[in-house]
């Protein structure tokens, strides 16, 4: 498994059931490294290092390994897999598509694109390519700032999205963003309005073109509360124009592995809109094992090419949370006025799934917020 904190950690903890062993790579955080079922952990140079291919060839060969099955759960990681398929096929059972055709899906460009030539709607989108003549710009304010793709850990990628209320800051954040990613890796579009009960998701598992298993959710609350780090709060719903426009898009790419794609219901008109598709695994994964799917179990079978149990629907109102950051995000909704103390409590009943904590694997959750302070800590003498 390469990369990945939340959702290679519940892959992890989901395998144990059916004894699968789990070798855990990374040059981010190691967190996932201490769960007691993770075999063992090692650390690389990364995706983007010139050796990686090899040191990964070397791995398996080194441990013995025939042709295992290799998940990426980062967005770098799942780019270098695609890119790199034809010789990483040769040792590893692979679990999504030559970058010729997940490119259609990891890259944001394309990925709006595409759901415009299917008659999916999307947020208005700016075709901003240079930083030349941004003055002149006509935009609808406010805007969002986006990268295409989250290949490198840069202040940019890490927030996910700048908002610009006008020029002055649109041209700040412009220039900011393409001396970190490039002007050509840049999306600017409208803010679409609406709060957390607007952002839904489609998560599932795909196999050769066809879905496999799937369920659609809610995600209420997240940190940062406008463009997120990660969702600190999801529950399952039914949502069927959530399925219906998954499908569309995916089955028209081929899809093949794990994906969550990412809609925001515009407020002003009621229409369903793409936001992102990640062909991975998502922060809440464990949230399918709470809704009984068990993802990770069959994202084995169909790399060994087993026969897959009939998909069963999720019952709604099974949630998912990330207890450190949620109490932080709820209390600034509070704050706000956006959420009562009473409807915070009573989140809690719902909860079957954690971000971190499971007592059966406790020291993950031990070491999670020193981990993450570490690492803000490096990243803050870094900038320096």
């Amino acid at each position: 498994m390469l990369g990945g904190t939340h959702s290679s950690l519940a892959i992890a903890r989901s395998l144990k059931r059916t004894g699968v062993p789990v070798w855990f790579v990374t040059d981010a955080s190691p967190l996932t490294g201490y769960s007691r079922y993770v075999r063992s952990a090692w650390r690389w140079t990364g995706a983007n290092d010139e050796t990686a291919v090899e040191v990964l060839l070397d791995l398996a060969r080194s441990c013995g390994l025939e042709r295992p099955v290799l998940v990426a759960a980062g967005d770098a990681e799942v780019r270098f897999a695609a890119q790199h398929f034809d010789r990483l096929n040769t040792a590893f059972r692979m679990t999504l598509q030559p970058w010729e055709a997940l490119q259609w899906s990891a890259d944001k460009t394309l990925a709006y694109r595409r759901a415009t030539e299917l008659g999916l709607h999307i947020p208005h989108d700016y075709a901003v390519r240079s930083a030349t003549g941004l003055d002149g710009l006509d935009l609808n304010f406010p805007v969002v700032l986006k990268p295409s793709m989250r290949i490198v850990e840069n202040a940019f990628t890490r927030d996910k999205a700048w908002r610009a209320d006008d020029h002055a800051s649109f041209k700040h954040l412009f220039e900011r963003a393409a001396a970190l990613v490039g002007e050509k890796n840049i999306v600017v579009q409208e803010l679409v309005p609406g709060g957390s009960e607007t952002q839904l998701s489609y998560a599932g598992l795909w196999n050769d073109g066809k879905p496999v298993s799937w369920f659609t959710s809610q995600r209420t609350r997240q940190f940062p509360l406008e463009f997120s780090h990660t969702s600190t709060f999801v529950e399952t719903l039914d949502a069927p124009d959530v399925v219906e426009a998954a499908h569309t898009f995916l089955t028209s790419t081929g899809h093949h592995g794990l994906v969550e794609v990412e809609f925001k219901r515009d407020s002003r008109d009621g229409k369903l809109k793409l936001l992102d598709v990640n062909p991975r695994p998502w922060s809440w994964f464990s949230l399918s094992d709470a809704a009984g799917l068990r993802l990770a179990e069959m994202l084995v079978s169909v790399a060994y090419g087993d026969a897959l149990p009939p998909a069963r629907k999720a019952p709604s109102g099974v949630a998912w949370m990330y207890a450190p950051r949620d109490a932080v995000a709820s209390i600034q909704m509070m704050l706000k006025g956006m959420l009562s103390p009473f409807a915070y409590l009573a989140s809690f009943a719902k909860v079957r799934a954690w971000g971190i904590f499971d007592p059966r694997d406790p020291l993950p959750a031990l070491l999670d917020i020193p981990i993450g302070l570490t690492r803000k800590i490096k990243r803050m003498l870094a900038g320096r």
